[in-house]
């Protein structure tokens, strides 16, 4: 026989699409032909499966071998067809029966020594092969349990080229996906730490229970980073569908902490602000990777001293935060990544960021107009609540800790009104209030009274608002009242909200 073929998997963002690694051996001068689109990492394969295969004591043929990955017009990058390139090689020998494969997901990538090695990727190549009805899948050991959470795969792990050519031959099994080892808990930041800031504390529980955007400024020390770092605590853990898309993206990534194969807790990024525009909105020679705002996919971005960001990094956010999807045009193709995030914003007063009322900053008015300037007035239009937090107070400091609220205090009043919120729109497959298109609260339905919404429509009359700002106040009314246990918002939900927004006291 000199023709096999096993079944893969390449990545089109992050979705799947099956590859078929195609093998033809004929006689000529000894070489190996690669087509199918591949890039270097695959193209280098060539010297990684010669020594695989003879390090696991097979015979290399001194044949003519054509690899092809078809469909050939779909460009394949990454080491996971290593294994399949082995596997097929062989089985064009004749001397390695393929019966064992028919149906089957094979990927992996092959060290030096024949052993399997973990590739990037797994979860949604896995899950694109069981949509095409494919019930059965080898990976690597280290990949086993990341596959086996797609549902109805029959997942079989392999730790080296021998162990899978054993299995065909019916001389020795594979391995079954290790159960995923507990992770030591990880203690979260609690709220019950912030010391003060009442207003701080009440705009992290709004966001957290809408979904909406926050931009805290205020002085060093005021509790920005605190606040910010405490979201997550209060965000309810993900369901399914969500947790198998954040931890697909991860994989991509190659983010997946070991013994964690399924991401639960919505994901925290923070980015330092040297980050550059790819690293915060993904990019990438080729076919662009998820960056940090894909990577916080159902959870929190996180950009403390947000002026210090270049302005073209900000303003990239502008359209994902509308969308919900970052689409990354590179030379080999359009990629679309999800970015469904919580914005959190953190920012000095100024450059010198000097105390308040500190006689040793200088800055000018137009000195701090031009610093907090560096977050444009679209980007800033886009965040739901905006607070400046005054400084601490001895008495804030000194208070009993055990008298404030708690994360898991708060998490539970976010959770009911979460679930209130999921409810209402539901036939929208909205998850949140953040997430309702403003068309949809301006319908009759869920229209409120003139009276109720009078001071809100005076400010979109006089153009002291946009039409944007106006529907994402209407977007807090609703989350206050379902923190608060009313059927809709009053005159009061509206008046905190715009008291949120512009950054006040109550």
């Amino acid at each position: 026989m000199s023709y096999a073929m096993v079944l893969c998997a390449a990545l089109e963002g992050v979705a799947g699409q099956l590859v078929r690694v195609e093998a033809d051996l004929a006689p000529g001068l000894p070489m190996v032909v690669l087509s199918g689109l591949p890039d270097t990492a695959l193209n280098e394969a060539r010297e990684r499966v010669r020594a695989a295969i003879t390090n696991s004591g097979e015979r290399w043929p001194q044949q003519r071998i054509s690899i092809n990955l078809d469909p050939a017009d779909l460009r394949k990058r990454g080491s996971s067809f290593d294994l399949p390139i082995a596997l097929s090689i062989l089985g064009g020998t004749g001397t390695l029966p393929l019966a064992g494969l028919d149906g089957v997901l094979v990927l992996g990538e092959l060290g030096l020594d024949g052993s399997v090695r973990p590739v990037r990727g797994v979860l949604p190549m896995v899950a694109a092969a069981a949509r095409h009805g494919v019930a059965k899948a080898i990976v690597p050991i280290r990949n086993a349990a990341e596959a086996a959470l797609v549902p109805g795969m029959r997942v079989l792990a392999a730790d080296t080229l021998g162990r899978v050519i054993g299995f065909l031959r019916g001389s020795c099994t594979l391995l079954e996906p290790p159960d995923a080892a507990p992770l030591p808990g990880r203690a979260e930041p609690d709220l019950a730490d912030v010391a003060g800031q009442e207003m701080g504390r009440l705009g992290v529980e709004l966001a957290a229970a809408g979904g909406h955007h926050l931009a805290l400024f205020g002085p060093p020390g005021a509790g920005k980073t605190m606040l910010a770092r405490r979201l997550p605590s209060l965000l309810p853990q993900l369901d399914d569908e969500a947790s198998l898309e954040v931890t697909a993206l991860h994989s991509i990534a190659g983010t997946l902490a070991p013994g964690e194969p399924l991401l639960r807790r919505p994901p925290y990024q923070a980015p330092h602000h040297t980050s550059s525009v790819a690293s915060l909105v993904g990019g990438g020679s080729g076919l662009a990777r998820p960056g940090a705002l894909s990577l916080a996919h159902r959870g929190v971005l996180f950009l403390d001293e947000a002026p210090e960001f270049s302005r073209q990094a900000l303003d990239t956010l502008r359209q994902p935060l509308e969308g919900g999807v970052v689409t990354l045009g590179r030379s080999r193709g359009v990629v679309v990544y999800p970015a469904q995030v919580q914005l959190v914003l953190a920012a000095n007063p100024c450059p010198c960021a000097r105390p308040s009322g500190d006689a040793a900053c200088a800055c000018t008015p137009q000195v701090k107009r031009r610093y907090l300037g560096r977050v444009s007035g679209p980007l800033l239009d886009r965040i739901d609540i905006r607070l400046t937090l005054l400084p601490l107070k001895a008495a804030h400091l000194f208070t009993d800790a055990s008298l404030r609220e708690s994360s898991q205090v708060v998490a539970q009043r976010v959770a009911v009104a979460r679930d209130t919120a999921a409810t209402r729109w539901a036939g929208l497959g909205a998850r949140c209030n953040g997430e309702v298109p403003g068309t949809v609260l301006r319908q009759r339905r869920w229209r409120l009274p003139d009276d109720v919404t009078g001071e809100l429509r005076h400010r979109l009359d006089t153009g002291a608002m946009s039409a944007r700002g106006h529907d994402r106040v209407l977007r807090m009314a609703w989350t206050l009242s379902d923190l608060a246990g009313l059927d809709r918002p009053g005159k009061e939900e509206i008046n905190i909200a715009l008291t949120l927004r512009d950054g006040g006291t109550l």
